[in-house]
């Protein structure tokens, strides 16, 4: 499947009756496969965002995160949801003002605010979740349904992971296992640059993208940070976790290393399959500060 230029007639026309109007149609998709999202202008210039899930499993995590979590972040701080189809899977969206961090040029000092802010909000959108009944069950046992996962993500990486790769990430998985109880929240679930936005104008973070949010262990929200930016940049780590308000415990470290070790293999699955040079890179270099015992 390739990305639609348009959305289909039925699913344009619900918005439109959604909105009152006949608004202008613009692409807004991600590079990839399975991005599907429009913006969407009315004639009195007010803009909205039309984003097709998916998978049913993603559209149902995102109307509930827009419903009843991430208006806990503020004002501008997160798409609100206008209206949202379960027959077209859609969701149509209030904009957040600025720019996904990862398009941006910015100054040093203005990425430590970006990273602050971000760290700040993500904390209010981890305390907002109903962890009572089974949403907490469900977040008790996500360490192991991601240990779960390891079979699988060895199995579709092949002949991309030695054999002393496997046995690393094998052994880190299986640590996971053993690990205490460790704090629970309702995570974002995709928390990188990609969806950190950020307004130069009114020097301001949001968030977008609640896709994969889900009830489980806090530190899984810092996976694609901890592989990426922070790698090279320890100071927006550490103005991430001021903005948290904590710092991780040593427990939610070790976790943070072993769930590392499998999103590495997943990127050497994902990368090649999806021909994404940067996904792959990161992959290899994470596995690589594993063996060397340099991630941290």
């Amino acid at each position: 499947m390739t990305n639609p230029i348009t959305p289909a007639p039925d699913l344009l026309a619900w918005a439109n009756r959604t909105l009152g109007a006949r608004p202008s149609v613009q692409d807004a998709s991600h590079p990839r496969e399975d991005s599907r999202v429009w913006q969407l202008t009315l004639p009195s210039d007010i803009r909205f965002y039309l984003k097709v899930s998916p998978r049913p499993l993603m559209y149902e995590r995102e109307t509930l995160a827009l419903r009843h979590a991430a208006s806990a972040l503020g004002a501008g701080r997160a798409p609100q949801l206008r209206a949202s189809s379960a027959e077209h899977l859609a969701l149509l969206l209030t904009p957040v003002p600025g720019r996904p961090l990862k398009q941006l040029t910015l100054t040093p000092a203005e990425e430590v605010r970006a990273h602050r802010q971000g760290g700040t909000l993500l904390a209010r959108l981890h305390a907002a979740g109903d962890l009572s009944g089974p949403r907490r069950a469900e977040a008790e046992q996500s360490l192991q349904a991601a240990a779960d996962g390891a079979d699988d993500h060895l199995r579709k990486a092949g002949g991309r992971v030695s054999a002393a790769e496997e046995k690393l990430v094998r052994d880190l998985a299986e640590q996971l296992r053993t690990l205490p109880p460790l704090p629970l929240a309702f995570i974002h679930g995709d928390a990188w640059d990609r969806n950190l936005m950020w307004s130069k104008a009114q020097n301001q973070a949001g968030w977008i993208d609640f896709e994969r949010s889900r009830f489980a262990t806090a530190v899984q929200d810092f996976v694609l940070m901890a592989c990426a930016t922070w790698a090279d940049r320890p100071d927006l780590r550490a103005a991430f976790l001021q903005g948290y308000g904590r710092d991780l415990t040593p427990e939610e470290q070790h976790a943070l290393k072993c769930l590392a070790a499998l999103d590495a293999v997943s990127c050497l699955v994902w990368g090649p399959k999806l021909d994404d040079r940067h996904v792959t890179a990161r992959g290899r270099r994470t596995l690589g500060r594993l063996k060397e015992g340099a991630f941290a």
